[in-house]
This record gives structure tokens, C-alpha cells and sequence, in this order.
């Protein structure tokens, strides 16, 4: 009967871990099946919605990979413990290589501590209260939790401002990421 026990708990164990290394070789969110190949339009892959949403958007963040600069300015602005709250909140995430295009210097810049309210200010224009699919996307102006606007299109891609949505609806336990390959900044 015990070894049995262990046997299961082997087998559960074995499983996450396939789980893990799912993620980091296919570039998948945890929890998501794999893409199906639907599109909001022609370019926007939108992520399956899996049954269970049980990470936060700063988890789903971290442990999809391709985040890991604005994992770091969430925590030089102190924002995770707030995108880890309730929200909903809906993310436009820029991914690794959008902080790299910034011009050279601004991030190093962004991420020092006497540059922590300006951070706040951008990080916080990529937030909209309330859960907006991709389905629930129409073209005009949103505000955002900075306070500022942004201005959305909806039409053979989507943009957000000067960024376009390369992947919709991630979703998160409190809320929902798209992701998009500009930083956009407040004026």
C-alpha cells in the first residue's frame, strides 16, 4: 500500500516536472494548451483558456520566460504585490526584446531608484482596470490605471498605441495579459 502511495506521488512529481520543461522548450504560459491556431485577426495568436486560471498575472509573467526585464521593473517600481491583488486588472505586457529596443541607456536609467516614479508611470500605463479580452477590444481610447489614455485599433492587427499585440488573452486568476512588442509611454 505504500509504495503504491509513492508510486502516485512519483508520478504526480514526474508530471509537473514534464509540465516545466513543456513550458521552457514550447514557450507555452503554464495551464495553457497549445495554440490552436485561431486568430483575433491575421497576426494576433489568441492563447486557449485553460479550465483552472490559478497563477497571478505576476506569476504567469514570470514563468512564461519571455518577461524577465519586466519582471525586473515591476520589482525596481514595487508593483508585484498590486498585480498579485484581487483586480481584475488586463496587462499589456512588453516582452524582452520591446525593452530592448527603448534607446540605449533609458532602461538602466528607468530602473534606478531615484527613477522609480517615472517606472511607476510607464509600468502603470500598460494596465487597465477591469478584464478586457480580446473579444471585448473595440478601436478608441482607454484609460489606464497611470491615468493617461491609450489609444486601441482594432483591424487587420491590433494596436495599442505605437505597439501591436502579438499574443491575446493570456489568461491570469485576477485578470488577463496581452502581449505586445513595444513599450508604449505615457506623453
Amino acid at each position: 500500500m505504500n509504495t503504491q502511495k509513492n508510486y502516485f506521488q512519483n508520478v504526480k512529481q514526474i508530471t509537473a516536472f514534464l509540465s516545466v520543461v513543456g513550458v521552457l522548450l514550447l514557450g507555452s504560459f503554464p495551464g495553457e494548451a497549445q495554440p490552436d491556431n485561431r486568430t483575433l485577426t491575421n497576426s494576433v495568436e489568441i492563447a486557449q483558456i485553460p479550465a483552472t486560471k490559478s497563477l497571478d498575472i505576476v506569476d504567469t509573467i514570470v514563468s512564461a520566460g519571455e518577461f524577465t526585464i519586466l519582471t525586473q521593473a515591476l520589482q525596481a517600481a514595487d508593483l508585484v504585490d498590486i498585480l498579485k491583488e484581487n483586480g481584475p486588472f488586463t496587462v499589456f505586457a512588453p516582452t524582452d526584446k520591446a525593452f530592448s529596443e527603448l534607446p540605449p541607456g533609458t532602461l538602466e536609467s528607468l530602473l534606478k531608484p531615484e527613477n522609480q516614479e517615472q517606472l511607476v508611470k510607464i509600468l502603470t500605463y500598460h494596465v487597465v482596470p477591469g478584464k478586457v479580452l480580446s473579444t471585448d477590444l473595440k478601436s478608441g481610447e482607454v484609460e489606464t490605471v497611470e491615468g493617461n489614455t491609450i489609444n486601441i485599433e482594432v483591424g487587420a492587427s491590433v494596436k495599442v498605441n505605437n505597439a501591436t499585440v502579438i499574443k491575446a488573452d493570456v489568461p491570469a486568476r485576477n485578470g488577463v495579459i496581452h502581449v505586445i512588442d513595444t513599450v508604449i509611454l505615457p506623453e
